[in-house]
């Protein structure tokens, strides 16, 4: 179970007597995530969400989240709306963690996504960039090219030890990256976390997305590249090209891509999977077995990344001129 605080009942009736969001009813834990403890919250009114942030979520960084999610909603992007207090801040405190409220959103995630549900994914993703456009606020990506060498280093004798093959793949991707990383790419707010399970479906269609708790600015083929990692891989670690095509051709409905990001989503690939690894060793290393969450296994992106350094040019992942 991935609730990391718990909540007083009198301090939750405390804390929702600043919304008109009617009486609640009841509250139950959320068993999905691994960074915030996540509540559904049912009313006389509705049913929401209740997100308390734990520690690795930066305070600063709230009100570019929380932004965002307002932002996209407005222009008609489905997500999670915030849900604004008598004191207009939708950000609370609430079991001394900041707190949110969100609309719950209906659907469903996959756990094995279709053709089809890739198509509809990298669609939806489009419109999502679209209606991020005009977001005025800023939040550099933290978790980019620079952030993998210094957390590298900081792994590198224990993996070195306890994972010989993820540590020479990762040396392997950080020197391919160092002389190839792109830049000079489109550019603009990117959801970065779009694993299955932050995409909901509902009547065979997207009906949104959640967890913008990563939401940053990057290139916007590196949002393409996390998902054809999440969303276009075999249990035995093979790329299923006609996935990721099928991803790449939805998106394309919306948004073209540009030659320079066609050449470049091999090494996009490459970087999001070391990302993945490097992070999901790390909480794997550092886990607290007092947290009631189980760390992923970074093994699935060892294969990933061998995939992406044999890679010979877009046409593995499906794109032709």
């Amino acid at each position: 179970m991935a609730v990391f605080t718990e909540v007083d009942n009198k301090e939750l009736e405390e804390f929702w007597s600043g919304y008109h969001l009617g009486e609640i009813l009841s509250i139950n834990g959320i068993a999905e995530g691994v960074e915030n403890s996540n509540f559904f919250i049912q009313t006389t009114d509705k049913r929401y969400i209740l997100t308390l942030f734990e520690k690795r979520v930066k305070p600063e960084d709230l009100p570019y989240f929380v932004g965002l999610m307002d932002h996209v909603s407005q222009q008609g992007f489905s997500c999670p709306q915030p849900m604004f207090p008598h004191n207009a801040n939708p950000i609370g405190s609430l079991s001394n963690r900041p707190a949110l409220v969100t609309s719950f959103l209906h659907g469903l995630s996959v756990k094995k996504p279709t053709v089809s549900d890739c198509h509809m994914l990298g669609q939806a993703l489009a419109q999502f960039h679209g209606a991020a456009s005009g977001f005025k606020m800023h939040r550099p990506n933290n978790l980019s090219y620079p952030s993998w060498v210094e957390m590298y280093q900081h792994l590198e004798e224990k993996l070195l030890k306890h994972d010989p093959t993820g540590a020479s793949l990762c040396q392997q991707a950080l020197l391919r990256l160092s002389q190839e990383w792109p830049g000079g790419l489109p550019y603009g707010h990117i959801h970065a976390d779009l694993f299955p399970d932050n995409v909901f479906f509902r009547q065979g269609q997207v009906s949104g997305f959640i967890d913008f708790y990563f939401a940053c600015q990057d290139m916007l083929a590196y949002d393409i590249a996390i998902c054809i990692n999440a969303w276009c891989f075999e249990p035995d670690g093979s790329l299923n090209v006609t996935k990721s095509s099928s991803l790449l051709s939805g998106y394309q409905t919306v948004r073209s891509l540009e030659n320079a990001e066609r050449e470049a989503l091999g090494l996009l690939c490459l970087g999001s999977s070391l990302r993945f690894y490097l992070t999901r060793a790390h909480d794997l290393i550092h886990h607290d077995p007092n947290w009631l969450v189980t760390p992923k296994n970074p093994h699935d992106y060892i294969l990933r990344m061998r995939t992406h350094l044999r890679a010979n040019g877009a046409s593995d992942y499906g794109l032709w001129s």
